[in-house]
C-alpha cells in the first residue's frame, strides 16, 4: 500500500457522512472521570502508557507517519515539543498516541492506535491521559476537532457536537 493511499484511508476516520470532514466537538473537562481499572488492564497486558519526550520524537512521529499520515506525523512534532503527547508502546514499540494543544490551543488530536491493537482500551486510556492534562494545565473544556467517531466520544467523555463547525477553525488553514 503507498503512503498515499494510508493517508486517504486513515484520514477518512475524521470524515463524517457524505466524505465531509467531521463536526467539532466540546468536551467538560471537569466533569470527564477516571478509570484508573483500565490503565492496570493494560499494563497487566504489556501496554504502557507514557507522556512523551524530546527523545520521543523519531519513534513517535516514524508511527504516525507510516501508520497515519505526515500530517499527523508534523501535530505529534508539535504536540511533543509542546509537552501536549501521550504515547502506547507494548515491548518498547509504538503502538499508539494522542495529542492535544498540536494542531491549536485547547484542542485534542490527533490520535491514532495501530489497526491491530484496536479494541482493547488503548485509545481511550491515550484520550482519558490528554484530558486530564489539559485540565491540569487549566483548561476548563476541550475541543476534538474534526470528531470522526461521534458516538465514541459522546459515550467516553461526554462530548457534545459543536453546531456550524465545518470547517470551523480548519478553514483557514494551509491546504484545508
Amino acid at each position: 500500500m503507498t503512503h498515499d493511499n494510508k493517508a486517504a484511508r486513515n484520514g477518512a476516520a475524521m470524515m463524517g457522512d457524505n466524505n465531509m470532514p467531521g463536526t467539532d466537538m466540546l468536551v467538560k473537562l471537569y466533569e470527564v472521570r477516571e478509570d484508573p481499572a483500565l490503565e492496570a488492564r493494560l499494563l497487566a497486558d504489556g501496554v504502557k502508557i507514557k507522556r512523551a519526550m524530546g527523545m520521543n520524537i523519531t519513534g513517535i512521529t516514524a508511527f504516525a507517519r507510516e501508520n497515519f499520515s505526515v500530517g499527523w506525523a508534523d501535530e505529534c512534532l508539535t504536540g511533543i515539543l509542546t509537552g501536549g503527547v501521550w504515547y502506547a508502546e507494548r515491548e518498547g514499540k509504538v503502538i499508539g498516541f494522542a495529542c492535544f494543544d498540536a494542531t491549536m490551543k485547547d484542542y485534542f488530536g490527533p490520535t491514532g492506535v495501530l489497526e491491530s491493537e484496536r479494541g482493547k482500551g488503548i485509545g481511550k486510556a491515550l484520550l482519558l491521559r490528554c484530558m486530564f492534562s489539559m485540565r491540569e494545565l487549566g483548561y476548563a473544556y476541550a475541543i476534538i476537532g474534526w470528531a470522526g467517531p461521534v458516538e465514541y466520544y459522546k459515550k467516553v467523555v461526554g462530548a457534545i457536537p459543536i453546531e456550524n463547525s465545518i470547517p470551523g477553525s480548519y478553514g483557514n488553514m494551509l491546504g484545508v
